[in-house]
């Protein structure tokens, strides 16, 4: 009887909501949120940040573009793979060359394992140079050989049709039976 009333109060136990303030049972694995240690403070997309913080990071990104990304990864400046002298003027390639720089930070870190280096080259470096230096890319009409330094920022495309409709007429409410398409 008495091993039964035991039996009862464990699973009575284990049915129970946990302690709130209690230690976790998963401390010990280090899971944010279940009593491990916080998370790290998430990075933000370099186009999001204002002032200072953008100027710092910028300075940092440049830094390590300059001293590290180019020497070893630049290769020659062609048609086939143009470059900016100014590409902090480029905020599509800011862009591109941050998201590329916090995957280095990444996969460089000894948590990342053995094979974090590998993984940055095949899934990040040489998709993400592709793409800035492409013939087509957003560094197209900039410096295509070293002799002749040019810089020359593209132009976007146009607002959609629905956003130049809308600046023209203001917001329209929407109502059952009420078409927001817009026509030829």
């Amino acid at each position: 009887m008495e091993q039964s009333a035991q039996q009862a109060q464990q699973l009575d136990h284990l049915a129970s909501a946990p302690d709130p303030g209690g230690p976790s049972p998963f401390t010990a694995f280090g899971m944010p949120g279940l009593g491990g240690p916080p998370p790290a403070a998430e990075p933000r997309p370099i186009l999001e940040l204002d002032g200072e913080e953008r100027e710092d990071e910028l300075d940092a990104l440049s830094d390590w573009v300059d001293d590290f990304l180019l020497p070893v990864y630049g290769a020659e400046v062609t048609t086939a793979a143009p470059w900016c002298l100014r590409w902090q003027e480029h905020d599509d390639v800011v862009a591109w060359l941050h998201a590329l720089w916090l995957a280095y930070q990444q996969h460089k870190d000894p948590e990342a394992g053995l094979s974090g280096p590998f993984v940055w080259h095949r899934d990040f470096l040489t998709h993400a140079m592709a793409a800035i230096r492409a013939p087509g890319g957003p560094l197209s009409a900039c410096m295509t050989s070293p002799e002749r330094p040019a810089h020359r920022i593209l132009p976007s495309p146009p607002p959609s049709a629905r956003r130049e409709k809308a600046a023209a007429t203001g917001p329209e409410p929407s109502g059952p039976g009420e078409s927001n398409e817009l026509t030829a």
